[in-house]
């Protein structure tokens, strides 16, 4: 990590770039009080975390989003109200990350086109709201409109600081909004901050509905396009939803690009010739997704988690459901998840875990895979 010098100094930096991107300046008013977005959304106020909470020392939990038989499908759930975004020990590295992506790639990481900016101000205080109610030991929110941030003990004045650059200095997760286009009726996005994408990044998909930002993705057009767009145009904001992405990775790629030439050598079939298992990891994108109250704009928010797969070998039925995935799934599908660059250590490893499960009782050996009952989540995991 930084020095918190260098820290200071970077955050400085961002900040004076954040300001700069703000088209037009925010006036200072005497008094800024946030809606109740509670009340407005119908989605009940967090639980607080317990009071010995230590974000040094939380764990994230564990995602494992395994399906088969595999289909590309919306595979929606409803949102934890308390789980809208969760903080846990990678904070501190995750933010510093974010304001050392943003110093260096601009509007790769962040922009809003003309149109958004209510929408952004209104994410932003739904943030505001929930953080300091979830987590009030650690953020509070004056009526002079300054939020305090006592893990960074860091301080901003919501009154003159960017919507989006207030997310990237004190959320770790990606927020992407988009608002329906009244010609086309399609939603579009239209603003947004990611540092954790991978293959893509704001600048390419800004402006793009959904249809077009999904184009690369297996049997979007035939299987799911219509479901999503009917899907938006009806989801009320009561009903926030979560879903999980997935890919397998090679170390812990947080901002990872096509053009970037260790991007095209992980993709490499066969991998690096020496990888070992050490160095693979499931990399999951939590998302959640739901409707403004006042703005209407729909948002999704992420964040990655980062597995060793070796955990895996600890956890019951996980070896042989993804086991069954990677070998059975559809051959599309696996190449869009670019998963060849890892099956030759990944598949092994996953074969033997599954044979060691069976031998010590954990999976009935006539088990046939399927999605879990868990999911996604495994048998043995307290989710309280």
């Amino acid at each position: 990590m930084p020095t918190s010098s260098n820290a200071a100094l970077l955050l400085a930096v961002v900040l004076a770039l954040g300001l700069a991107f703000s088209a037009k300046p925010i006036h200072r008013r005497l008094f800024h009080a946030i809606p109740d977005y509670f009340t407005l959304t119908g989605v009940r106020r967090p639980k607080p975390v317990p009071s010995d909470f230590d974000i040094d020392k939380a764990k994230a939990r564990p995602y494992r989003p395994f399906r088969w038989e595999y289909h590309q499908t919306m595979s929606l759930k409803s949102m934890d109200p308390d789980r809208w975004i969760e903080l846990e020990s990678t904070y501190k590295t995750r933010i510093q990350q974010r304001l050392e992506l943003y110093s260096l790639h601009d509007k790769k990481i962040i922009d809003c086109l003309p149109g958004a900016e209510a929408a952004c101000k209104e994410l932003m205080e739904m943030v505001i709201q929930f953080v300091c109610a979830r987590y009030p030991k650690q953020f509070s929110y004056g009526a002079d409109g300054v939020f305090h941030n006592r893990i960074l003990d860091i301080h901003s004045d919501t009154r003159t600081i960017h919507p989006l650059f207030f997310l990237l200095q004190h959320i770790p997760e990606d927020f992407l909004i988009t608002l329906e286009d009244k010609k086309s009726g399609f939603y579009t996005f239209r603003a947004g901050v990611s540092c954790s994408s991978v293959g893509w990044n704001v600048s390419t998909k800004i402006g793009m509905n959904l249809q077009q930002i999904h184009q690369p993705v297996p049997d979007y057009k035939e299987k799911m396009e219509f479901s999503m767009d009917r899907y938006f145009s009806k989801m009320p904001t009561d009903k926030p939803i979560q879903r999980g992405s997935w890919g397998i990775e090679v170390g812990q790629p947080l901002f990872f690009q096509e053009d970037e030439a260790e991007f095209k050598l992980s993709r490499e079939p066969q991998g690096p010739p020496d990888l070992s298992i050490d160095d693979v990891h499931l990399r999951v994108d939590w998302q959640t997704l739901r409707r403004l109250p006042r703005s209407c704009a729909i948002v999704f928010n992420f964040k990655p988690l980062f597995t060793p797969i070796r955990d895996f070998r600890e956890e019951p039925y996980i070896p042989s459901l993804l086991l069954k995935i990677l070998k059975d799934g559809k051959s599309s599908f696996m190449e869009y998840k670019s998963f060849s660059h890892v099956s030759h250590v990944v598949l092994p490893a996953l074969e033997e875990w599954a044979r060691e499960q069976e031998e010590k009782g954990w999976v009935p050996k006539d088990w046939v895979p399927r999605t879990l009952a868990e999911d996604p989540f495994f048998p043995g995991y307290n989710v309280s």
